[in-house]
């Protein structure tokens, strides 16, 4: 069973700079420092774009982990997409999309995932990786919005 949720965070940055942070291999360490998440393989720094793939190494649960992932679709600086091609789950889909407003700019962090643990994944699903997953994006959301990334202008 598939689980989704989103992530709508307002930013006083002007959406070409929320959409380049968004994309950001450095920024998305930075915000995920507390995981010590890195990028091992494929685009590991700047900006990754329309059919590059990153390799991420991260400590969740305890454990590691490591997922990569490549973008298939970027239209900027409006949306992008990045899907899981190798990882820990059965699936996983994150879709980003970007919208001016009259203060700055919105982030709507869509995502979707299947857990790879069968009857007992859905559950699990459920109660714990999506609200897990679901803080994670808000505190990255929070973290990109404010614009405060180590060498970022």
């Amino acid at each position: 069973m598939t689980a989704s949720f989103e992530c709508r965070t307002e930013s006083p940055l002007p959406v070409e700079r929320l959409f380049d942070l968004a994309r950001s291999i450095d920024a998305h360490v930075d915000s995920q420092r507390a995981s010590g998440e890195r990028a091992v393989a494929g685009v590991t720094s700047g900006l990754i774009g329309e059919g590059q793939e990153v390799t991420w190494r991260a400590w969740h649960f305890g454990i590691p982990l490591t997922m990569t992932s490549r973008v298939t679709h970027l239209d900027y600086p409006r949306s992008f997409t990045d899907k899981q091609v190798k990882g820990p789950f059965k699936a996983f889909r994150h879709v980003h999309e970007f919208e001016p407003t009259a203060t700055g700019s919105v982030m709507i962090d869509r995502l979707e995932f299947t857990a790879p643990l069968g009857v007992l994944g859905r559950g699990v699903e459920r109660l714990f990786l999506a609200r897990y997953l679901e803080r994670l994006i808000r505190g990255r959301g929070q973290f990109l919005a404010a614009g405060r990334i180590a060498g970022s202008s």
